[in-house]
């Protein structure tokens, strides 16, 4: 999976003036946020107090028509997982959250979210059990760990305490890693095969991609009998810097990356690189249309697509041959060979 850090949206739901909500997410923030850098988590607090948001205001769900529901839609949107800090109103929770809740559907989907709760008998548990019954139907996944505070015995120091909202980080946490496939197939094109899906590789996906690297290229080394292959011998840091400047897209499915390709712009010609299956599912058609996929991505003034593969890795030039490239003079470095075909 990728390695891009887990964004943890610290929601203040009560707009009550006087409310013990900011100071509780206070205590929460500074609780944990030397875990979250362990964890690799960016916490980001916000107060529905702040937002502004009116009752329900818009006509039809998932379609943001008010400049109010477009920055909380991207405010959620960006988050992978939320830690609700809600106090119990008569045995429920606040009606601001409710509120929140509802304006938005496809952003709550597949991210894990926690409570930390307050109230007098109860500690707000009874508004935690009635959120769970609202998030669950947006497809947000409720923790099992939860912080219960009663007001009466406000916030002194607390170890138990303490601990007990380091543990819903860590499960947070944990959930969002796993959930991670899930947000992603759900806002990507679908891939080549069945549950597979397709999206731009970034820097984040470093680690990923040298994995891949590495197992693919092994092959052509044998084939090639030669180990002089960039791809065997590149740092993370090097990955990263290539994959910041080359558009690349990846197939993945339930967090496994199947296969990539590269592509960048040279003067006209449109150079496709990098092109890797993983070794078990090769043969199913994913290399080729992984190929077409870069193809169709062609800046509109390139006139040919270009590539080089090993000189002896006869099964990478009969694919190319197949999908219209012609061998050219020798372009690319010593021991391979250079294939080239019109764009249309």
């Amino acid at each position: 999976m990728s390695t891009k850090p887990i964004r943890v949206l610290v929601l203040t739901c009560s707009t009550r003036p006087g409310a013990l909500g900011p100071t509780v997410t206070r205590w929460l923030t500074e609780t944990i946020a030397p875990r979250a850098a362990e964890l690799g988590a960016e916490l980001v607090p916000v107060a529905l107090d702040d937002l502004n948001l009116p009752f329900l205001d818009e006509e039809e769900p998932g379609v943001h028509r008010h400049e109010h529901t477009r920055r909380w839609s991207a405010i959620v949107g960006a988050a992978d997982g939320i830690i609700a800090v809600t106090p119990e109103y008569n045995y429920g929770m606040p009606a601001t959250l409710k509120n929140a809740l509802d304006y938005l559907t496809r952003e709550w989907a597949w991210k894990p979210i926690g409570f930390v709760s307050y109230g007098h008998t109860s500690a707000g548990t009874r508004s935690v059990q009635h959120a769970k019954q609202v998030v669950t139907t947006l497809r947000l996944v409720p923790l099992g760990a939860t912080v219960a505070i009663r007001i009466g015995d406000g916030l002194r120091p607390d170890p138990a305490r303490d601990r007990a909202g380091i543990g819903l980080l860590d499960e947070l946490v944990r959930l969002a890693h796993a959930l991670r496939p899930m947000r992603e197939r759900s806002a990507a094109a679908p891939g080549p095969l069945p549950g597979s899906y397709v999206r731009p590789l970034t820097s984040d996906d470093a680690s990923e991609v040298a994995v891949l690297q590495r197992c693919c290229w092994v092959d052509e080394a044998l084939a090639n009998d030669s180990l002089a292959i960039p791809a065997l011998h590149e740092s993370l840091e090097d990955v990263s810097d290539w994959l910041s400047a080359w558009h690349t897209t990846g197939v993945w499915r339930d967090g496994r990356l199947l296969g990539m390709v590269r592509a960048r712009r040279t003067g006209a010609d449109w150079h496709i690189g990098r092109l890797a299956v993983v070794p078990d599912l090769r043969g199913r058609g994913v290399g080729r249309w992984l190929l077409r996929a870069a193809e169709a991505a062609a800046d509109p003034g390139c006139h040919r697509a270009e590539l080089f593969t090993g000189a002896k890795s006869l099964h990478n030039i009969a694919l190319y041959h197949s999908e219209g490239y012609q061998t050219m003079p020798p372009a690319g470095p010593e021991g391979t060979t250079t294939l080239a075909k019109p764009l249309r």
